[in-house]
């Protein structure tokens, strides 16, 4: 009897002995990269979150310094009668104009996509502008179907071509229309001549069309740089809708 209770002791000691072998047992190490590993996780989460944080708020500012440019460019024919963001990087703002001015007028001011770091490098690698859009409703629907793409070639290799040949001739063009219509309607010298005035060169892009809204032009936020380009701006504009006004008589 003592033999096998002596045995049967035996056997539950090897077996407890077979479980603690088989636990995992962390080792000091582990645990100590485990920590960094959950620091620097943190650390990142942290730096992401303050530059989103600091960013937005930059661009915030930067998008309500260009609204106040817009508005007192207007100065009494206009007043902003709401404004809201779009995400962190699109302002847009509602404008109330006098009678026979503009209607339903609507300011889109956009912003590089700083907030988000990987989006603002792409923007950054892709030479991306940020932007002022103005839509509006004209007193009479344009009759025509026009949309105009500024685009500029600039070249400073005319010194290095000049000398190292002399029979270059070198010249210097005004501006060039390149279109896609197969003629030239009558109401479309007023609307581009107002593109080719020293105001209008500023402008990026121009929309003219029946349909709501239809007025629609692009600048350079960098082009409002005060209240007396604003103020251009808002000239151009005026132009143009009443260039585009003529196309109706």
């Amino acid at each position: 009897m003592r033999q096998n209770k002596l045995e049967a002791v035996q056997k539950l000691v090897a077996k407890g002995l077979a479980c603690v072998v088989s636990l995992d047992v962390p080792f000091a190490s582990e645990k100590v990269v485990g920590a960094l590993l959950l620091m620097d996780v943190v650390g990142a989460a942290l730096a992401v979150g303050l530059w989103y944080l600091c960013f937005a708020r930059y661009n915030r500012k930067r998008g309500f310094q260009a609204l106040r440019q817009v508005e007192a460019a207007c100065s009494s024919r206009a007043r902003i009668v709401e404004a809201r963001w779009v995400g962190t990087s699109r302002l847009q703002a509602h404008l109330r104009f006098a009678a026979h001015w503009f209607e339903n007028a609507q300011v889109t001011i956009r912003l590089l996509p700083r907030p988000l770091p990987i989006q603002w490098l792409l923007s950054r690698w892709h030479k991306q502008r940020e932007t002022v859009t103005f839509e509006a409703d004209l007193d009479y629907a344009p009759g025509l179907q026009l949309e105009v793409f500024r685009h500029h070639w600039v070249s400073d290799n005319g010194r290095q071509v000049t000398k190292r040949s002399r029979n270059w001739t070198v010249s210097r063009p005004g501006p060039v229309v390149l279109t896609t219509s197969t003629e030239w309607r009558q109401e479309l010298p007023p609307i581009v001549n107002t593109l080719m005035t020293t105001r209008g060169h500023s402008l990026l892009r121009v929309r003219l069309r029946p349909e709501s809204p239809h007025l629609a032009a692009t600048i350079d936020l960098e082009s409002l740089s005060d209240r007396q380009t604003a103020s251009g701006f808002l000239s151009v504009l005026r132009d143009l809708a009443a260039g585009a006004s003529t196309s109706r008589h």
